[in-house]
C-alpha cells in the first residue's frame, strides 16, 4: 500500500513539471500556495528542494549559455578576446544583482585614479612655471644678471636630480600612492617657503628651489608605476596622455595666473595659492586611491577583469626582487636609447620652460603679461596633442601594429618635428609667428609621451620606476647644462638663435640612435 501511495505521490510531483497541457499545472498556477502546502503535507518536502534546485540549476546554466554566446559573437565583431568582452560588461557566471551594480556605476574607477594624477602633474608643473615668471621681476628688483638668472631657474633641478633614481626605487617597492602623496606634501611646503626666501637671501632661495625639486623628483616614476597597474595595455598610452596633458596645463594656469597675482597680490600670492592646492590635493588622494586596482574597495568585478586580461606580463604588488645592477642595465642599448631620449627631451622642454617669457621679452619687446599670454598658448595645445598621441598609439596597438614600431612612430614624430619647428624659429620676425612656431614644437614633442616615457613599462615592467629614475637622473642633468647654457649663450652672443640651433640638431641625432636601437619587448 505505502508503495502505490509513494508512486502516486511522485506521479503527482512530476506532473507539476510537465507540460503546460496539465490540468495539474493549470491549477498550481491558479492557486499555487495551496498546492505547494497540499504537496508538502505528504511529506514531499526533500522533493520540492530538489525540484526547485534542479530548476534554478537549469536556468542558470541556460543563461550562462546564453551569455557566453553573446559574448563570442561580440569578441567577433570587436576582434577582441571573449574574456575582455566578459570583463566589459559580461559576467559569465555572475548574479543580476552584480551586473544592476556595475551597470549603476557610471565612471570606472580607474578613471577617477587618472584623473587624480593629472590634477597633481597640473599642480607639478604650475609650481614650477611660478619661479619662472616671478623670476622677472625679482631679477629686476635684485639686479641679476642674464647667466646668474639661469643659476636661478636651473635650482629647483639640484635636488631633482638627486631624488630620481632614490624616488623610482622606492616606488617600485612601495608603489606609487604613498611616495607620491609625500612628495605633493613637501613640494607644496617648499612652494609655500619660496618667497619668504627670496626676501630672504639669494643663498635661501637657492635652497629652497633645490629642495622643491628634491621632492617634485618622485612625481614622474609614481605617475607611471601607478598608470601601468591600473590600465590595460591597449589603454596606457590614453592614460599617459590624459596625464600629461594635466602637465602642460600646468604650464597654462601658471603662466596666465602668475602675472595676474604678482600685479595685484605680489609676489607671496601665486606661491601661497598654489601650496594651497597640493595640500588639498593630499587630502584627497590619501583616501580614494590605492596601488593596485585589486586591493581598491570601489572597484567592480568588471573592471577588474578588463584591466587584469589586457597585462600580458603580472605586475607584482611589490618588487620582491632586488633591482638589477646598474651595469647590467646600461648593458643594454635600449636603456640607452630611453636615456639619450630622456636627456633630449629635457634639454629642449626646459629650454622653452624656463626661458620662453625671456624670449618674448627681451627680442619682441613685449610685457610681462603679453609674454605670458604668448608662452600659454603653445602648453595648452601641447595638452591637447599629448592625449591624441597617446589616442592613436593604442589604437595602432589594437589593430595589430607591434609596440615596438608604435613607439618609434611617436618618439620619431615628438623629436624632428620640435627640430624643424626650431630652426624655423630663428627667421621669426613677429611675436605671433614665434608663438606659432613654438605651438608647431611643443605640439609634436607631446608625441614622445607614447614614445620613450611608455617604453620603460615596455622593456622593465618590474623594474620602471628605477629604470625611469636613471634615465631622468641623466635628463636632468642636461637640463641644468641647458637652462644654464641657454642663459651664458644669451649674454655672450645677446641672441637666442645659435642655441636653438644646437638644441634641434640634438633632436636629429637623438631620433636616429631610438630608430635604430629601442624596442617594445621586455629586456629585464
Amino acid at each position: 500500500m505505502s508503495i502505490v501511495l509513494n508512486h502516486s505521490l511522485m506521479a503527482t510531483a512530476l506532473s507539476v513539471t510537465s507540460p503546460h497541457r496539465s490540468s495539474c499545472l493549470l491549477r498550481f498556477r491558479r492557486d499555487p500556495t495551496s498546492t505547494r502546502e497540499t504537496l508538502l503535507s505528504f511529506g514531499l518536502r526533500s522533493r520540492h528542494n530538489q525540484i526547485r534546485c534542479e530548476s534554478l540549476r537549469s536556468s542558470s546554466e541556460s543563461r550562462v549559455t546564453r551569455r557566453g554566446e553573446a559574448v563570442v559573437t561580440a569578441a567577433k565583431k570587436r576582434h577582441q578576446s571573449p574574456e575582455r568582452c566578459a570583463a566589459e560588461g559580461i559576467l559569465i557566471g555572475g548574479g543580476e544583482v552584480e551586473v544592476a551594480r556595475e551597470v549603476g556605476k557610471l565612471i570606472p574607477e580607474r578613471m577617477k585614479v587618472v584623473m587624480l594624477t593629472a590634477c597633481m602633474m597640473c599642480l607639478c608643473n604650475a609650481d614650477r612655471v611660478v619661479m619662472s615668471v616671478a623670476v622677472v621681476p625679482l631679477a629686476e628688483k635684485l639686479g641679476w644678471s642674464s647667466s646668474f638668472l639661469g643659476v636661478v631657474q636651473s635650482s629647483f633641478l639640484w635636488g631633482y636630480i638627486f631624488s630620481s633614481v632614490i624616488g623610482g626605487a622606492l616606488v617600485d617597492r612601495y608603489g606609487g600612492k604613498r611616495v607620491l602623496a609625500w612628495g605633493v606634501a613637501l613640494w607644496s611646503f617648499a612652494t609655500l617657503l619660496t618667497p619668504w626666501a627670496a626676501a630672504h637671501s639669494t643663498v635661501a632661495l637657492l635652497c629652497a628651489r633645490a629642495f622643491f625639486g628634491l621632492a617634485e623628483g618622485v612625481a614622474m616614476p609614481s605617475m607611471t608605476t601607478l598608470l601601468s597597474r591600473w590600465f590595460p595595455m591597449d589603454e596606457r598610452a590614453s592614460a599617459v596622455g590624459i596625464s600629461m596633458a594635466g602637465f602642460h596645463m600646468g604650464n597654462v594656469v601658471g603662466l596666465l595666473l602668475t602675472p595676474l597675482m604678482l600685479s595685484s597680490i605680489g609676489i607671496s600670492g601665486p606661491f601661497i595659492l598654489f601650496a594651497s592646492l597640493g595640500l588639498l590635493w593630499v587630502s584627497t588622494w590619501a583616501s580614494g586611491v590605492t596601488n593596485n586596482p585589486q586591493d581598491s574597495p570601489f572597484i567592480t568585478r568588471s573592471e577588474l577583469r578588463q584591466i587584469q586580461a589586457g597585462k600580458p606580463v603580472h605586475t607584482p604588488t611589490s618588487s620582491t626582487k632586488p633591482n638589477p645592477s646598474l651595469r647590467l642595465l646600461l648593458s643594454k642599448l635600449p636603456t640607452w636609447a630611453i636615456i639619450f631620449a630622456n636627456v633630449t627631451n629635457n634639454w629642449g622642454y626646459f629650454v622653452l620652460l624656463s626661458w620662453m617669457p625671456v624670449y618674448f621679452q627681451t627680442v619682441f619687446n613685449v610685457n610681462l603679461k603679453q609674454a605670458a599670454w604668448f608662452s600659454a598658448l603653445p602648453w595648452a595645445t601641447m595638452a591637447v596633442s599629448g592625449y591624441f598621441a597617446g589616442s592613436a598609439s593604442d589604437c595602432l596597438i589594437r589593430t595589430g601594429h607591434s609596440v615596438t614600431s608604435v613607439r618609434k612612430i611617436m618618439q620619431s614624430i615628438g623629436f624632428i618635428g620640435p627640430g624643424l619647428s626650431l630652426l624655423c624659429l630663428n627667421y621669426a620676425k613677429s611675436p605671433s609667428c614665434a608663438a606659432i612656431l613654438m605651438t608647431i614644437a611643443l605640439s609634436l614633442s607631446s608625441f614622445s609621451q607614447a614614445g620613450f616615457l611608455l617604453n620603460m613599462q615596455d622593456i622593465a615592467p618590474e623594474y620602471a620606476g628605477f629604470l625611469h629614475g636613471i634615465s631622468n637622473c641623466a635628463g636632468t642633468l642636461a637640463a641644468i647644462v641647458s637652462t644654464i647654457g641657454t642663459g651664458y649663450f644669451v649674454q655672450w652672443l645677446g641672441s637666442f638663435q645659435a642655441f636653438l640651433t644646437v638644441t634641434a640638431f640634438l633632436y636629429f641625432a637623438t631620433t636616429v640612435f631610438w630608430i635604430l636601437f629601442a624596442t617594445g619587448e621586455r629586456v629585464f
